[in-house]
């Protein structure tokens, strides 16, 4: 369930393209995308939630121990008689890992396997760029902006004595550094990163009113998200705000 909550307030800045660099990309699952769904990253189901099919799992070279989660990239396939000359690129967003596979070479199937910088890309995302058979072929990327419509959701899980919040639909870079949560008893607390696109904190938040504080793991932007959640929160519920990342 879906609620909305709250006004925010801002430290503004704003997020860049970089510029082009070299990898390969792959795919996995099949044309629903059904095996893409849940992920290293948490955003569950990926449909309902917001992500579509146009996903990719990272390599550990850019995944960054979960912290480049929600972070969006273009991809354009090139050097290959598979690439679709009237795609330009496509657009994705970070939500798995590609583990690396050691019992297989990085240039012949290991294809994750670190120093790589590699994208398994959700099948249809990959079909849009290239025909599937080719099975892997070399791209261009660059991380973009992520354009995102509405406010930053946090989905709620653990108790009233541990909190476990999932941050998703992050606009700007997608990334998040850092994370607090006040209640309207307490003063911050700071949060500490699980796992994924997910903060933990350790304390008794039940039946208070919830506000965030985030930042960016790379433009740095602070946003403040005021009373996201009421006294009456629950975990296994989802709070959205008007606030996002630039």
């Amino acid at each position: 369930m879906l609620l909305s909550y709250g006004k925010y307030s801002t430290s503004a800045a704003v997020f860049r393209a970089s510029n082009w660099a070299t990898a390969h990309a792959t795919f996995y699952g099949d044309e629903s995308a059904s095996a893409t769904m849940g992920g290293a990253c948490g955003y569950g189901n990926l449909i309902t939630n917001g992500y579509g099919t146009n996903t990719a799992a990272l390599s550990t070279s850019l995944f960054n121990n979960g912290y480049a989660c929600g972070t969006c990239y273009q991809i354009k396939c090139t050097q290959s008689k598979s690439c679709y000359s009237y795609t330009p690129y496509i657009t994705v967003t970070a939500t798995n890992l590609c583990p690396p596979n050691w019992s297989q070479d990085s240039n012949n199937g290991g294809w994750c396997n670190p120093p790589r910088v590699h994208f398994d890309l959700a099948k249809p995302a990959f079909m849009k760029m290239a025909e599937w058979h080719a099975g892997i072929v070399p791209v261009m990327y660059r991380r973009v902006p992520c354009q995102i419509s509405g406010g930053v959701k946090f989905a709620f899980q653990g108790n009233s004595y541990w909190l476990l919040v999932y941050v998703m639909n992050v606009g700007g870079g997608g990334d998040i550094s850092g994370m607090y949560v006040k209640g309207s008893k307490t003063g911050w607390i700071q949060m500490s990163h699980n796992w994924g696109a997910s903060y933990q904190a350790f304390g008794s938040l039940g039946g208070q009113a919830l506000s965030f504080k985030i930042t960016s793991y790379t433009s740095k932007e602070t946003i403040i998200a005021w009373n996201v959640a009421p006294s009456s929160w629950s975990v296994g519920l989802t709070y959205k705000t008007s606030v996002n990342f630039h």
